[in-house]
């Protein structure tokens, strides 16, 4: 009884007092809390680890590497790749991508990472929570921004959203949840975005990596399997976050996505496109048209992102040494992506040119990171002439191709580059545009003079990057 009495009279006081400070304030009396307790609002908000990052790159300043864990090193983890953080900064890398971080579900499992049993976890595999703060930590002081992976379309059938919210997920006729339809994810159950508190614990979830992580961004898997008004939602309220300036790169390509906020879609078709023109002789002028169609609605400084290899397609179609045969014709390749009109990402092992590929689910084959070090050399060549050319990253593009040559300028406050490359395995004699004819250049990697004549004579696989005197 004594206990009780105390409590009433410590209420009455706090409400005496209340009444007495608003009065004097002019500013309504605040609702006590129910039984006396303590009046501080709880944000949900989770605790800011370290000092949001403030070097994140423009949109089109970025260079972005993927990150698979499991291949990356021997021991497949992240202090794997904290080790070497100074490699991948001495490529002119900004963004690195890590691949899902999250535990892998067991049940109807095929280890894949995209199976999320746990947003809001560390898979075990990798480390744990402070070995992934080190890691960005590490990114972020040597000028790296660091985006996840995020899996929104669908969970592992262990996740415990299945038992404790079955409504968030898509279900047949008879109410039993399906995987995602007409896909083959058999090891994945469809989340159902209809369900309004499903998205809001989905943005929570983003939110907390943002803040727990200090992460810079997301790259999002199957982006267009997702309506394109949750990603509007998700990214508005990402985007709220007055501390963070946070990259959003869709794995999708439709025009949408742009308008709901993402900074990048996913280049698909122009990968495919590169192959054709490799592999079927298809004729390089069909660069021209994705370059309208893969930016539609794209706008201040929104980019495709290109590549000539993921984890997706190597080991599905092979690796870039493979796929655009060899060396110089994989480098080739890769100048016409990181040049012309994108921005260019690098997945781990590319690189060094390795020529064994990293099957699914990537636990295999482990990246020889001692070899072809002129691969290694030619790519910090090439991304660091990307890194000095406000021109190749940002200016406006002229396109001169031909059926065997990507010939193009790029422009901007008065610098001018322009790209000549040869994607075909035998000489080629480019019949120079009038407009090129008898201008004079210099060779940016190796200052000499150029003078453009009226046949340019080109070596397979032969590049020449040259910029205005």
């Amino acid at each position: 009884m004594g206990k009780q009495i105390i409590i009433k009279m410590n209420l009455f006081s706090f409400l005496l007092i209340l009444l007495v400070s608003c009065s004097k304030n002019n500013t309504p009396p605040v609702t006590p809390p129910p039984n006396g307790g303590d009046t501080t609002v709880i944000d949900s908000t989770p605790q800011q680890y370290g000092t949001p990052f403030t070097s994140v790159p423009n949109r089109d300043d970025a260079t972005i590497y993927q990150v698979n864990m499991r291949a990356f090193s021997n021991a497949g983890n992240f202090q794997g790749v904290i080790s070497r953080l100074d490699s991948i900064k001495a490529l002119g890398v900004n963004v690195i991508y890590l691949m899902p971080i999250y535990p892998v579900g067991v049940v109807k499992s095929v280890n894949s990472p995209y199976c999320v049993k746990d947003y809001l976890s560390v898979n075990t595999e990798f480390g744990t929570l402070k070995d992934l703060r080190t890691l960005i930590d590490g990114a972020h002081s040597r000028n790296m921004s660091v985006m996840l992976d995020w899996v929104a379309n669908h969970t592992s059938w262990d996740n415990a959203w299945i038992t404790q919210h079955k409504d968030w997920y898509l279900q047949d006729s008879t109410g039993n949840i399906v995987s995602p339809p007409n896909t083959g994810y058999s090891d994945v159950a469809q989340l159902n975005f209809s369900n309004a508190a499903m998205r809001l614990e989905m943005i929570k979830d983003m939110k907390y990596w943002v803040y727990t992580a200090n992460v810079d961004g997301f790259r999002c898997d199957f982006a267009d399997n997702i309506p394109v008004d949750f990603w509007q939602q998700a990214i508005d309220t990402l985007r709220n976050i007055q501390t963070h300036k946070l990259l959003m790169l869709a794995e999708g390509t439709r025009g949408a996505n742009f308008t709901a906020g993402f900074d990048y879609n996913f280049g698909f078709a122009f990968y495919g496109n590169l192959k054709s023109i490799y592999n079927s002789n298809a004729s390089v002028t069909s660069i021209d048209n994705l370059n309208t169609s893969e930016y539609t609605n794209a706008s201040n400084g929104q980019e495709v992102v290109r590549y000539i290899t993921n984890h997706d397609v190597n080991g599905s179609d092979g690796t870039p040494i493979s796929l655009f045969n060899g060396k110089t014709g994989s480098m080739a390749a890769f100048i016409v992506v990181a040049y012309m009109k994108s921005v260019p990402m690098i997945y781990d092992g590319q690189e060094v040119g390795m020529t064994m590929p990293i099957i699914f689910p990537f636990n295999t084959v482990k990246v020889n990171w001692n070899q072809n070090y002129d691969v290694t050399a030619e790519y910090k060549k090439v991304i660091a002439f990307r890194n000095s050319s406000d021109a190749i990253r940002e200016g406006s593009l002229t396109s001169y191709d031909s059926n065997d040559a990507c010939v193009f300028t790029k422009e901007l406050n008065g610098e001018k580059v322009l790209v000549i490359v040869n994607v075909r395995n035998n000489a080629v004699n480019y019949a120079t545009p009038s407009a090129l004819q008898n201008t004079t250049w210099k060779d940016s990697f190796d200052a000499s003079a150029y003078t453009v004549a009226n046949t340019i004579q080109l070596q397979p696989y032969q590049y020449k990057i040259l910029v205005s005197e």
